[in-house]
């Protein structure tokens, strides 16, 4: 559960864009599509050819579509082809509230620290740095090369945020599920989402 923003009958609600790459952790990936809906979020997302991949390994998803990425929930989930670079999200002039690259693999880290866009997400990331807009990298590869350490130097210096997928253990998980939830709920707090998750209360 989350909870929604206070918004308008009229006002469209406010839109993210999730960017599924191939690295492992599809779990991350869908969950956190699932708390942005229920945040009353519209959801846009554009998954690269390794996340599709990984979608069919981990989660044994044979066809992508909004429904499947949602659990059936996809009238607010617009989903884009990776390589439609004409696509809303390829454009500054797509006003959203933030991209979510979960997981975000050491490829499209270098990439797009490099600036490159050969994929759609990677175009859509440097969109968003281009417009001052929240970029959130949920990086999952692990150990890390000096490469990939310099590049989450650059991208920090560009104004993204480099979440790593290492989930705390201090509230006591008693499924994987609540491990996952740990951080999508932490991805959602990066751009500004208040998600309805346990948390440390001090003591």
């Amino acid at each position: 559960m989350t909870t929604p923003a206070t918004q308008s009958s009229t006002s469209p609600p406010s839109r993210i864009v999730v960017g599924i790459t191939g690295a492992s952790g599809a779990l991350y990936a869908t969950r956190t599509i699932g708390m942005l809906l229920d945040a009353g979020r519209e959801v846009h997302v554009a998954v690269t050819p390794l996340g599709r991949r990984l979608l069919a390994d981990e989660l044994d998803m044979k066809r992508l579509d909004p429904d499947a990425l949602s659990g059936g929930r996809g009238a607010q989930v617009v989903l884009h082809g990776d390589n439609d670079y004409g696509a809303a999200i390829a454009s500054g002039s797509f006003v959203h509230d933030g991209m979510i690259i979960v997981p975000a693999s050491s490829n499209t880290l270098n990439a797009i620290a490099a600036g490159l866009t050969g994929t759609l997400v990677q175009r859509a990331a440097l969109v968003t740095l281009k417009e001052r807009r929240r970029l959130v990298i949920a990086h999952r590869e692990s150990p890390l090369t000096l490469i990939d350490i310099r590049s989450m130097e650059t991208l920090t210096l560009s104004g993204a945020i480099i979440a790593p997928l290492n989930p705390g253990f201090y509230l006591l998980p008693k499924s994987i599920g609540e491990v996952v939830d740990f951080m999508a709920g932490k991805l959602l707090d990066l751009v500004g989402i208040r998600a309805d998750v346990p948390r440390w209360k001090g003591g």
